[in-house]
């Protein structure tokens, strides 16, 4: 049987036997824009959709840049994309022969979303997984992101074609997966988790969304979509609750109205410790 080639870039061997890079796992990784440099790459994942995972993103992205941190949002829900209607966003973005500049939010967090390139928002996206897939990369060679200390990319849910670019083609610190309080969450959550180690991902903690909704007038905590889970969970996976967060009217309607620069969530002070800790390894 004939041996079979080196396939190494720029090695001239007929067999691998020998080959400093045989055996090595072949990187998928894409080369950032060269305008651009990029500190932390932090995945926000759901294993479903309906768990508010973009305004998890965007929370803790507001949250990281009242720290004074630069930041930025990739959009990667292509067909589902909501974040440039959160911050009251418009495209088109700008371009030119160096690349696509993200549209600024009024609290300074860099945004790309495909709905910032259409020329109408509300026309549907009609692409199969690997058109995705390439706008993804994109966003990341195509974008003149500048200098960031965390780009947050919000997923589509589910282990799917982006999710599996993005895992493979960024450099990607770690994910965070955001949850709610259903029956199906230890189903939900290991999935996103198992996905995440396949790919050798970090799996920085969790969020819960809709915990409870708090009374206004006897302040009593009510669990309107059942009783938590994810403390059986996170015990379970050893990975960490970086918040529970209650069902809460304000942060819908600064949503709603295009104003959530204006937000605030403290209850992912949590989470945010966790990557701050990233920042501090850097000095």
């Amino acid at each position: 049987m004939a041996e079979k080639s080196c396939s190494s870039s720029g090695c001239s061997k007929e067999s691998c036997e020998g080959c400093p890079s045989a055996g090595k796992p072949q990187s998928f990784l894409e080369e950032l824009n060269v305008y651009s440099e990029v500190k932390h790459v932090i995945g926000v994942v759901s294993g479903k959709g309906g768990v508010g995972k973009s305004m998890a993103t965007a929370s803790l992205a507001n949250l990281l840049a009242s720290k004074g941190y630069r930041v930025g949002i990739m959009d990667a829900d292509i067909t589902g994309p909501s974040i440039p209607r959160m911050y009251g966003l418009e495209g088109p973005a700008m371009a030119d022969d160096e690349g696509i500049y993200p549209v600024l939010t009024n609290n300074d967090i860099k945004v790309m979303s495909i709905n910032l390139l259409m020329p109408d928002p509300e026309t549907p996206v009609i692409w199969r997984g690997p058109v995705l897939a390439n706008m993804v990369k994109q966003f990341w060679k195509d974008v003149i992101w500048g200098e960031l200390d965390y780009l947050l990319v919000d997923m589509p849910p589910g282990t799917g074609d982006v999710p599996l670019t993005v895992f493979q083609s960024l450099p990607v610190d770690g994910i965070v997966i955001v949850t709610s309080p259903q029956d199906l969450v230890k189903m939900i959550v290991k999935k996103a988790y198992n996905m995440a180690s396949a790919m050798n991902i970090p799996v920085l903690g969790m969020i819960e969304n809709y915990s409870y909704l708090k009374c206004p007038d006897c302040g009593k905590e009510i669990p309107v979509f059942g009783k938590s889970k994810i403390d059986e969970v996170s015990q379970e996976l050893g990975v960490a609750v970086l918040g529970k967060v209650p069902i809460d009217p304000k942060l819908t309607e600064l949503s709603d109205a295009g104003a959530f620069d204006e937000a605030e969530n403290p209850y992912l002070e949590g989470a945010l410790a966790v990557l701050q800790l990233l920042s501090v390894k850097d000095k």
